[in-house]
């Protein structure tokens, strides 16, 4: 294949030439469509069982909101207390693709534990918070492979092209599970272990097929963690960072958002698995051309709208719609959320962070989301079990109408032409 054969022609390529390598494949590089392919394998095998745990706990298991909340925020913020290691380590060591291919065998090692688990509480906790810590590990180093495999010009469209790709496969784990689950009745364990197989063959295809880094060639000592956490000091990173942050914290995650539309309009149950099918092809057809637009007009306004999509999101619910309209509405803005910000927040981020600590700067913010979300899981998880959905959903509402506001004061307008100044003055 193209990709295997150029693997040593990338290795180099990425260091010397990376504008190249970004026509080459319409901008977006050759380690951005490997990975991407490698995540859309993960996230088809973690999805297939995102898409029912929800319906797994609260319904299968008889959990309350605040439970699910809790484990919701387990298993979407345990990642904050792994990320900054695994970005660090990647930094250091100048293997990326090592510390990456890491954290995913650890997630797909977990899935077949689902099946042990079982109704055991603690059991299913720890299984879900060692496949969080699996992501943790690899999110950073796999999104600097990325962001140093093209220049900065091109970082939004390798980033959409590569978030395209896992969004195919957010998309299509649903369905899988969808259709198993329709197959036979409550097959929980044939999820797992489809998705335990699935797992498996992104790790194998991150073997072949994904360039690895090596050193960069360099007399500069190799980045401490006391150097990649002092990346805060530049004002430009440090503002985009605590604007990530707030947001993260009055982000609630996906599954309260089925859940609402669950409370609205009475789903069956065996159609709940598809309620993330909405979300992940709005996301698929819009990652690439919000990348693009971001890098054409600048990242920070995509950014910005797309998180007034979500709270587009939160108030769906509220309101007096018939099923038919809101159930594409909430799916439709919680896809142009992701398509707007996820990828974006890392092209924005890549040009303000040194080059030697990529992965470690990457990791700050990431960090920041996760444990902001953490905590906004389990406060609307209380907040529904005390005073219902809609109050929740209202709060909610209000709190990220506000951490928009702040985010619009915090992050500037990039500054065209001047990412290399940005960085060294937040190296500084």
């Amino acid at each position: 294949m193209y990709l295997a054969g150029s693997k040593a022609r990338q290795d180099a390529g990425d260091q010397a030439a990376p504008t190249s390598v970004g026509r080459r494949v319409a901008g977006a590089g050759t380690t951005a469509i490997a990975l991407g392919s490698v995540s859309l394998l993960t996230d088809l095998s973690s999805e297939m069982v995102t898409a029912v745990l929800p319906l797994y706990l609260v319904v299968g298991l008889g959990m309350s909101p605040l439970q699910f909340g809790l484990l919701d925020g387990l298993y979407n913020g345990v990642t904050a207390f792994v990320r900054l290691l695994g970005g660090h380590v990647a930094d250091r060591w100048s293997r990326h693709k090592l510390v990456a291919g890491i954290g995913y065998a650890l997630s797909a090692v977990c899935k077949p534990l689902l099946l042990l688990a079982g109704a055991n509480t603690t059991a299913l906790s720890a299984t879900l918070a060692v496949d969080r810590i699996g992501k943790g590990i690899r999110t950073a180093p796999r999104d600097a492979l990325i962001s140093l495999s093209v220049d900065d010009a091109h970082q939004g469209r390798a980033f959409g092209v590569h978030r395209a790709m896992d969004t195919a496969g957010a998309l299509a784990g649903p369905l899988v599970a969808f259709l198993l689950l329709w197959l036979v009745a409550d097959a929980f364990d044939a999820v797992f272990m489809v998705s335990f197989c699935v797992a498996s063959l992104g790790v194998l295809v991150l073997i072949a097929f994904v360039p690895g880094r090596t050193a960069p060639a360099t007399t500069e000592p190799r980045p401490t963690l006391r150097q990649t956490v002092g990346i805060v000091r530049g004002p430009r990173f440090r503002r985009l960072l605590i604007a990530a942050t707030l947001l993260g914290l009055v982000t609630i995650g996906d599954g309260f958002l089925y859940l609402g539309v669950q409370d609205r309009v009475h789903i069956d149950t065996a159609f709940f698995p598809l309620l993330p099918l909405g979300s992940a092809a709005v996301y698929l057809l819009l990652a690439v051309p919000f990348g693009r637009w971001a890098d054409r007009i600048g990242r920070r306004v995509p950014f910005l709208l797309g998180n007034v999509a979500l709270l587009g999101a939160y108030l769906v619910p509220l309101l007096p719609l018939a099923p038919v309209v809101l159930i594409p509405a909430v799916l439709g803005l919680l896809g142009v959320f992701y398509a707007a910000t996820d990828g974006v927040l890392m092209a924005l981020a890549g040009p303000l962070i040194p080059r030697s600590n990529r992965a470690g700067g990457m990791a700050l913010l990431q960090t920041g989301q996760a444990a902001g979300r953490l905590l906004a899981a389990v406060l609307f998880g209380a907040a529904w079990t005390l005073w219902g959905a809609a109050p929740a959903f209202g709060g909610a509402a209000c709190a990220l109408l506000a951490a928009v506001v702040v985010a619009v004061v915090l992050i500037r307008p990039e500054s065209r032409g001047s990412s290399a100044s940005d960085a060294l003055e937040d190296a500084s």
